[in-house]
């Protein structure tokens, strides 16, 4: 029998089996070898030595200290740590600056939700505001411009005058001069302009900074009316022109009954304005008893029958063919007032 502490009888120092000692004839009680079995590794995967499995230990909890357990003794161990963030220790000065904080993030937020709910009422009065200040700076523009010397009135330019002598307009205009061009008196300007009869309408204009232009359109003689002082050149209102004892040359004589200002004669001034430039350059005498009888006298002898002045611009037409065909002096009478059918006498 083997003594305790030494390796048992046929084995070697190793713990391997001697030579010529099988396993199987030792007895039942001596086989405490831990040796593993090796299988044939060709062909085959090598299975790794199973390992005893370990008991779990068990850890206790880190969120618990080891001294709040009730088992952990008094005074044993470092505390554990805890699982929460370290906080500061609040003191009187951070008090008062997080309240600092907290009252400027409550302003801002206040501020925030006032302009919020603000916006239309903000954006009216500014457009208000942007309205008052337009209407303030025009306001003061045209008080600048009434009252300024600035826009004071320095020059009157007189244009369309022909018979009219611009050097009468200007001088009849002078008590203008010097008065702002927003305050002068254009119903004195019309006053002293009406009395120009050859003026038949005007137009002024303002150019700053000191200057009125007048634009006239004179009257045009039209004929001539006989008075017993001589002839009156006359317009087709009927307005005196010139006055002369000789009748003014290039101007046919009118010769209406009823007057100037009768339906004759603006029938007759009517059939005078509608005649083409050769036919009225011939034309020596018109006659007006109504206003459904103009006859009309050539150089030379020659009548035109007009009847009314509807449809002048038509006769004149087939008035100015007739001449063409049959010169003045070859017909004695052109009759136009049915121009769809003239007859030549």
């Amino acid at each position: 029998p083997a003594r305790p502490g030494t390796a048992a009888a046929g084995r070697t120092a190793s713990g391997r089996p001697a030579s010529g000692q099988g396993g199987a004839d030792a007895p039942a009680g001596d086989q405490t070898s831990t040796e593993p079995i090796v299988l044939p590794t060709q062909g085959a995967r090598r299975i790794a030595p199973v390992r005893p499995l370990r008991r779990p230990e068990t850890v206790d909890s880190p969120a618990t200290p080891v001294r709040d357990r009730p088992d952990a003794p008094t005074g044993a161990g470092p505390p554990a740590t805890s699982t929460e963030p370290y906080t500061e220790p609040l003191t009187p000065a951070g008090a008062r600056r997080k309240f600092r904080a907290a009252r400027r993030a409550r302003k801002l937020y206040e501020r925030e939700e006032v302009r919020r709910f603000t916006w239309r009422s903000r954006r009216r009065r500014a457009i208000w505001l942007v309205s008052l200040g337009v209407a303030a700076a025009l306001a003061g523009f045209v008080l600048i411009g009434a009252y300024s010397p600035l826009m004071a009135l320095k020059s009157i330019e007189v244009v369309g005058a022909n018979r009219v002598p611009s050097a009468e307009v200007q001088a009849a205009l002078g008590e203008q001069l010097g008065t702002p061009l927003p305050l002068v008196d254009f119903a004195k300007v019309k006053k002293e302009l009406s009395r120009f009869t050859l003026i038949r309408s005007y137009v002024t204009e303002s150019r700053p900074p000191g200057t009125l232009v007048v634009r006239i359109v004179e009257r045009e003689p039209i004929g001539a009316v006989v008075t017993p002082a001589g002839f009156d050149l006359v317009d087709a209102a009927g307005v005196v022109i010139q006055s002369g004892a000789e009748r003014p040359a290039g101007y046919a004589t009118i010769d209406a009954r009823a007057g100037a200002g009768s339906t004759g004669f603006q029938a007759a001034a009517a059939v005078i304005a509608a005649l083409p430039d050769g036919i009225r350059g011939q034309l020596d005498t018109v006659t007006a008893a109504t206003k459904d009888d103009v006859t009309l006298t050539l150089i030379g002898g020659a009548r035109v029958v007009w009847g009314s002045a509807e449809k002048s611009e038509y006769k004149s037409v087939v008035l100015a063919a007739l001449v063409v065909n049959h010169p003045v002096g070859s017909v004695g009478e052109y009759d136009v007032s049915s121009p769809d059918s003239a007859v030549l006498r």
